[in-house]
């Protein structure tokens, strides 16, 4: 993940000017948004606070623009197509778009959203924002900084993170949209039938059970990215039995607003763990870390207690779990747990 730039500088007056006026003609008679529409059991006005302030949505919402990371897997899973979401060049396919998102508008019939430009880590591009015409922004597992949030709240509500910036869990997600969206039963039902899958294949994989993990990526050179307990990420593994390692808080560094922090690899050999779960874009990476003596001469590499996931789509999948991409990774991702948890003595 990029780090957050400063945004986009936009002359106030006109920017606001253009996003009030054409935020007010998003829902004129006749203007349908995107298929699948957003009506369902909720009531409204609905109240939704955030860490940065709460949005009021005042009527079902027909047009949905989607910021951050996955929250458009939760509206087009409880049947509404957005009419605007991130591009994801890194897992997505040549219009930045996800295989599990684009079976699901295809099954869903509706047209084409908005592909949104600039990284999902990035400033909101507020002009392409303004263009969808949107009756709510939902970005509740992102990075907006206050500054971005009062900006994108001149368009339209905007739902953020409810505690810190990339920690909402994919059950948090589900809640949060069910509730913007007005399918609070639906967002339930969603919620407890995936929660069945993941729970189901822990009992069938009873040796994960217990054992202890270390998440890492190499992302930078000589040092690893370690994730901390509240990540996405993180928590998938804990919700298949298995729990973070001492060595994840006893080699923290970082301030408190950080999902992640590093250790170098001249420190490798102080991670203590079960098994080390680390992503990679593609073989030619994996196999480039591998290669370094200091990796090499870890223990959980050295005696097959390392369970890599490899391939962008495959890493975006497990990185931000939702209620789509977790049925379409976890058969593929659990085995490879497995294997590394049965190399533990």
């Amino acid at each position: 993940m990029t780090a957050l730039s400063r945004p986009v500088q936009i002359t106030a007056a006109a920017f606001f000017g253009v996003a009030l006026m054409t935020a007010c003609s998003g829902t004129d008679a006749g203007d349908d948004g995107q298929a699948g529409g957003a009506g369902g059991d909720g009531a409204f006005p609905v109240t939704i606070d955030s860490a940065l302030g709460e949005a009021v949505i005042p009527e079902e919402p027909e047009r949905v623009v989607t910021w951050g990371w996955s929250a458009q897997d939760v509206v087009l899973a409880l049947d509404v197509v957005p009419v605007a979401m991130p591009r994801n060049d890194y897992g997505g396919d040549e219009n930045g778009v996800f295989e599990w998102d684009a079976d699901k508008i295809e099954e869903l019939g509706g047209e084409q959203p908005t592909v949104l430009s600039g990284a999902h880590a990035d400033e909101p591009p507020l002009e392409e924002i303004v263009e969808a015409r949107p009756d709510v922004i939902l970005a509740p597992n992102s990075g907006l900084t206050q500054e971005d949030f009062d900006r994108l709240q001149q368009i339209a509500p905007t739902v953020a993170y409810p505690d810190q910036p990339w920690a909402t869990t994919w059950q948090e997600q589900v809640d949060i949209v069910g509730r913007a969206l007005g399918k609070e039963d639906e967002a339930a039902a969603l919620l407890e039938d995936t929660q069945a899958q993941v729970e189901a294949l822990a009992a069938e994989n009873p040796e994960l059970e217990g054992t202890t993990f270390f998440y890492a990526a190499a992302n930078e050179a000589d040092v690893l990215n370690v994730y901390r307990e509240y990540d996405p990420r993180v928590e998938m593994l804990t919700d298949l039995g298995m729990e973070p390692s001492a060595s994840v808080t006893d080699l923290d560094t970082a301030p408190d607003d950080s999902f992640f922090y590093q250790v170098s690899y001249e420190n490798l050999q102080e991670i203590e763990t079960d098994v080390l779960v680390m992503y990679f874009a593609d073989e030619a990476a994996l196999e480039e870390f591998t290669s370094d003596p200091l990796v090499a001469a870890m223990p959980a590499v050295q005696e097959g207690r390392f369970a890599p996931i490899v391939g962008e789509d495959f890493v975006m999948a497990s990185s931000a779990p939702t209620v789509l991409s977790i049925p379409w990774m976890l058969d593929r991702y659990v085995p490879e747990l497995v294997a590394a948890s049965e190399n533990v003595e």
